[in-house]
C-alpha cells in the first residue's frame, strides 16, 4: 500500500500539487488537493469511508498519503455511480490489492467512455440534422411526396412531438436519409394505400391472414421512422379515428378506411399478444 500511495503522490506532484509533507494534509489543504468539498470529506470521516490517519504534534488529525490514494479511488468508484456504501465494501476488501482496484476502475472507466462516445456520436448526427429532420427543401418534398403534400405538417409535428424520444429517432434517421430515400418511402407508402383501400372495398375481415400481412407493412413503414413495437402501433391507430385530419387522409382513399386500418391493427396486435384496450405508447 505503501509504495502505491507514493505513486499517487508522484503523479499528483507532476500536476502541480505540493508534496505530502511527514506530518500529512489537513482536510483544508486535502480538499483542495483533490476537488472535493471540506464538508465532503467530514461525511466520509463519519461514515468511516476515508478516515484521517495522522495527526501532528498538536494532535490534529491530518491525511497521510494512504488516505489521499484512497480518497482518489473512491472518486473513481464515485464518477461511476457506485454507492459509497459499496465503495467501502470494495475497498475493504482484504483479498483485493489496491492494484486490483486501479485495474478494475481503469477497465471500468475505458467502458464509460466508450458508451459516452457513443452517446456524443449520436447526439452529433442529430445535431447535423435539418430543424425539420428532413434534409429536403420544400419543393423536394412536394416532389417526391405528391402536390397535396404540405411542407407546413412537418412543422406542425415537430411543435406537438417534439420533445418526444421518436422525434428524436426521427431526426437522427431522416438525417440520415438522401433524396432517394425519401422516393423509396414516398413509393412504399402509395402502394401501401392502394393495398388498404382495395382491401377495405373488398370487404377483408380485420384479423384474417390478408389484413394481418398489410397491418404489419403499415407498422414496417412508420419504423422507417421511429421504433413502432405493437402497443404503439396500437395507439396510432386509435390517433387515426380520434382526429378529423387522418380520418380525412385515410377515407379519402377509401370509404371507412379510417376505421378498418384501426380494427385491422387491433386485430393483428392480439395476435402478437397485445390486448389494444390497455395497450400504451411506451
Amino acid at each position: 500500500m505503501q509504495s502505491d500511495a507514493h505513486e499517487w503522490e508522484s503523479a499528483l506532484l507532476a500536476e502541480g500539487a505540493e508534496p505530502i509533507g511527514p506530518e500529512g494534509l489537513t482536510v483544508g489543504r486535502t480538499a483542495a488537493l483533490v476537488g472535493v468539498s471540506v464538508k465532503t470529506l467530514h461525511h466520509w470521516d463519519a461514515i468511516e469511508l476515508v478516515r484521517p490517519s495522522g495527526r501532528t504534534w498538536a494532535g490534529y488529525r491530518v491525511y497521510s498519503g494512504d488516505d489521499v490514494a484512497r480518497i482518489h479511488r473512491v472518486l473513481v468508484y464515485r464518477e461511476l455511480g457506485i454507492p459509497l456504501a459499496d465503495i467501502g465494501r470494495i475497498l475493504d476488501d482484504p483479498d483485493t490489492h489496491a492494484r486490483d482496484h486501479l485495474r478494475r476502475q481503469r477497465s471500468q472507466l475505458t467502458e464509460r467512455i466508450s458508451r459516452l462516445q457513443k452517446m456524443v456520436d449520436a447526439v452529433d448526427r442529430m445535431l447535423a440534422a435539418s430543424k425539420t429532420g428532413m434534409r429536403l427543401t420544400p419543393e423536394q418534398q412536394v416532389e417526391i411526396f405528391g402536390a397535396d403534400w404540405q411542407p407546413a405538417r412537418v412543422e406542425e409535428a415537430e411543435e406537438r412531438w417534439g420533445d418526444s424520444a421518436q422525434w428524436a429517432q426521427y431526426a437522427e434517421r431522416a438525417a440520415e436519409m438522401t433524396p432517394e430515400d425519401w422516393k423509396g418511402v414516398a413509393v412504399a407508402t402509395e402502394a401501401l394505400n392502394a393495398d388498404l383501400a382495395a382491401a377495405c372495398r373488398a370487404g377483408v375481415a380485420p384479423g384474417s391472414a390478408e389484413a394481418n400481412v398489410l397491418a404489419e407493412r403499415h407498422r414496417a413503414l412508420i419504423s422507417t421512422y421511429f421504433d413502432c413495437p405493437h402497443p404503439r402501433q396500437v395507439c396510432i391507430g386509435r390517433l387515426y379515428v380520434s382526429e378529423p385530419g387522418y380520418a380525412e387522409y385515410y377515407d379519402a382513399l377509401a370509404p371507412g378506411l379510417t376505421v378498418w386500418l384501426r380494427d385491422a391493427i387491433f386485430a393483428n396486435a392480439e395476435t402478437h399478444g397485445v390486448d389494444p384496450e390497455s395497450a400504451t405508447w411506451e
